[in-house]
Order: C-alpha cells, then sequence, then structure tokens
C-alpha cells in the first residue's frame, strides 16, 4: 500500500464530466489498496471569471478581499470531487486549505507556506477516506483567508506530499509531460522522460506553464521526487528529480517564453549610493517580484544621472507604478515609461555548466531571424532575452530548432 498525492488542475477538472473521470481515476489507484490524497484547482476559467467580477465591483479590489473570493473556486471543485466518489461508494472527504492544516504568512495574493499540520488529513486517511484538498489556499495564524498566488495549486500538492511523506506526487495536467518548448508553439517540441529540480525551476520561472516556480524550489529544498503527467490519458509523464551526471550531456533541455512580462524604465534616477535600495525594497515589501534589471549610464544626462530598467509580471505592472509614482518625489527620477508588449525567451539546461558558446549561438540566430534583444540576463543554467512579442513566438520556434530540434 502506498500513500499518493495527486494534483489536478484547472483543465482536468473543466467540467462535471472532467471531474468524473478524475474521480475513476483516483478510485483506481484507491481500490488497489492505495491511500489516496487530491489536491485540485479551480475549474478552468472560473478564477479569471471571478477576477473580472471582482473588477466590476472595483478597479484595485483589496486583497484581503480577493482572496476570500477566489479561495470559492477549489472549494466548488473538492466538493463535487468527493461526491463524485461517493457515487461511485467511495468514501471520500473534502478540505479546506486551513481544514488540511496549511498555514501561510500574511501576505494576501501571494502567501508562502510557513507550516503544515496534516493531523486531520492523517485521521481521515486512516478511516480509509479519499482525502480532497483545496489548492491554492492557506490560512494565517489569526486566522485570515490566504491565497498562494497563480499555480498555487502545485505548491499545495507539493507541500503536502512533503508534510505527509508520500510515497508519490502526481501533478496532472492537460499535457502529457515537460516539453522542450511549449508544444502548441513549437509543434516538433520533445517531451522529455526526466529533468532536473534545477531546470525545471528555470523553465516554470521563465514562462513553462506547467508548474509553478515556486513548487519546483519546495520540492527541491524538500527533496520531492514528482511526475509530471496527463489528466487525459494513461501515457508515463516526466520524472522531476535531482540532477545526475548524464544529464549535463544535453547542453540545452528546453527553450520557454514568458509572455507574462512587463518592463518598467526609470529615466534620469540620480545615480548615487542607496538609490537602488529605495527603489526595491518597496517592491519588495509589497510583493512585486523583480525580475532582469538593467542600468544605463546616460553622458546626455550628466555624470551623476542613469536610466534604470527592470522587468515584473504584468499583474504586479500597475501596482508597481503606483508605489513608483509615490516614490518620485524622494528619488528624483524624472519620468517613468512602461511596456507591456515585451516577451522573456530563455534557454535552460543543466549542460550548460559545462559548455560554452550557448550565449554567442543564441544571439547570432536571434540576429539572423531579425529578432532585436531589448535586455538580457544570464545565471550558470540559463540565458534570457526580453524580445519584442510581436517577435516572441517566431524567437521561440528559431532557439529550439538550434538547440534541440
Amino acid at each position: 500500500m502506498a500513500l499518493i498525492v495527486q494534483k489536478y488542475g484547472g483543465t482536468s477538472v473543466a467540467s462535471t464530466d472532467r471531474i468524473k473521470a478524475v474521480a475513476e481515476r483516483v478510485a483506481h489507484y484507491r481500490n488497489k489498496g492505495d491511500q489516496v490524497v487530491v489536491v485540485v484547482s479551480a475549474m478552468s476559467g472560473v478564477t479569471d471569471k471571478l477576477i473580472s467580477m471582482a473588477k466590476e465591483m472595483n478597479a484595485m479590489p483589496a486583497e484581503r478581499e480577493m482572496d476570500m473570493l477566489l479561495a470559492t473556486g477549489e472549494q466548488t471543485t473538492i466538493a463535487l470531487a468527493a461526491m463524485a466518489l461517493h457515487a461511485m461508494d467511495i468514501p471520500a472527504a473534502s478540505l479546506t486549505g486551513a481544514q488540511a492544516g496549511i498555514t501561510t504568512d500574511g501576505v494576501h495574493s501571494k502567501a508562502k507556506i510557513k507550516n503544515i499540520t496534516p493531523e486531520q488529513v492523517h485521521a481521515l486517511l486512516d478511516q480509509g477516506n479519499v482525502v480532497i484538498v483545496a489548492g491554492f489556499q492557506g490560512r494565517t495564524t489569526e486566522g485570515q483567508i490566504t491565497t498562494l498566488g497563480r499555480g498555487g495549486s502545485d505548491l499545495t500538492a507539493i507541500a503536502m506530499a512533503s508534510a505527509l511523506k508520500a510515497d508519490l506526487c502526481q501533478i496532472y495536467t492537460d499535457v502529457d509531460g515537460v516539453y522542450s518548448a511549449d508544444p502548441r508553439i513549437v509543434h516538433n517540441a520533445k517531451k522529455m522522460d526526466r529533468i532536473s529540480y534545477d531546470e525545471m525551476l528555470e523553465l516554470a520561472s521563465s514562462g513553462a506553464k506547467v508548474m509553478q516556480s515556486r513548487s519546483v524550489e519546495f520540492a527541491k529544498k524538500f527533496g520531492v521526487v514528482f511526475e509530471v503527467r496527463s489528466s487525459l490519458n494513461h501515457h508515463p509523464g516526466t520524472i522531476v528529480q535531482e540532477s545526475t551526471p548524464n544529464m549535463e550531456n544535453v547542453v540545452v533541455r528546453g527553450v520557454s517564453l514568458d509572455k507574462n512580462q512587463a518592463k518598467v524604465t526609470l529615466e534620469k534616477v540620480p545615480d548615487h549610493p542607496g538609490v537602488a535600495a529605495s527603489i526595491f525594497k518597496p517592491l519588495s515589501e509589497s510583493a512585486v517580484n523583480v525580475d532582469m534589471i538593467v542600468q544605463n549610464v546616460s553622458h546626455a544626462h550628466g555624470e551623476r544621472a542613469t536610466d534604470l530598467s527592470f522587468t515584473v509580471e504584468k499583474t504586479d505592472l500597475a501596482k508597481a507604478t503606483k508605489i513608483l509614482a509615490e516614490l518620485r518625489k524622494n528619488i528624483g527620477y524624472q519620468e517613468i515609461n512602461t511596456n507591456e508588449n515585451i516577451c522573456k525567451l530563455s534557454v535552460v539546461g543543466v549542460g550548460m555548466r559545462s559548455h560554452s558558446g550557448v550565449a554567442a549561438q543564441l544571439f547570432e540566430v536571434l540576429s539572423e531571424t531579425g529578432v532585436n534583444i531589448l535586455m538580457i540576463s544570464t545565471s550558470e543554467i540559463k540565458i534570457s532575452v526580453v524580445i519584442e512579442c510581436v517577435q516572441g513566438e517566431v524567437a521561440l520556434k528559431a532557439a529550439h530548432a538550434s538547440f534541440v530540434s
């Protein structure tokens, strides 16, 4: 008998028929004698609809109230999934994130898990139940409902698998596994049998939509090996694990395109110590994640002025702009410009640690394709460039053809 944690995303539970199909899959494991904990997302489209309704009430709704609203999406799914299992004479019990013992910090809309005390989950499993947990949510020690950010159900599943010391963690989605690029754009993208935590983390943080980056980071930290696979068939998926020496034989494992990026440029920023801290600290305190940063000294501005550009997620742009506008008087920059028509293209592979020339090859491919590079960022196993989004898919296909095909 094994203890299995399974997570089903929004497309996997998009309708009552899909929820019934999930129940049948869960029943297969349960009937073999396994204990099963199921983590589910809101039904596909529900979260977007709730956000739209909120913005009809208020263009910038309070984040505490947004958490109260969005948490209802997953709660609908857990109840329906439990009912589907009951109809098959399988005992099941649904739990909210709070009831499952998930405690978070108090950052609404992007809360971090502080602790999981799964006593109630264990008790229900011991009584013979399939336990169905609402993903994406938890509560603070004061009892406030919080959400973990988009894709937070992945994090719920990985964290629950760690807390329960599960034998197996499966992340079910609408694709067969992790691909070398988005197969909806690059039709000859290759499915990988295995990928390292580091590669998966870089791909996830660079726009690959298969997994939330924080969930991969959590899995790496606590050694949770998991499988990404499709809920639409029974094909083997992609195992995500610690890297092995033979993984470095592949220089580039995958290419990703992140369309959820916006660029912010502050012009004529005073160029002296402490200015960068006065800009980025308030953004950090407001949970605005800054990705790529480029500072250019412009002689046209004089010796003590500079232009500072950085990228944030589009969903954080309004918040970031509001914060920076409030800081303008104290910082003394001249103007703020934003650009939402950008994408981030990334090539990722642990093999880059021991192979040279990847950056040069990427720049040459983009040059031959007529793609202009706006910003560049590198890590040990990743090279990212910001480009105009109108050229994004062309650039993705060209980079994939050069490195992977």
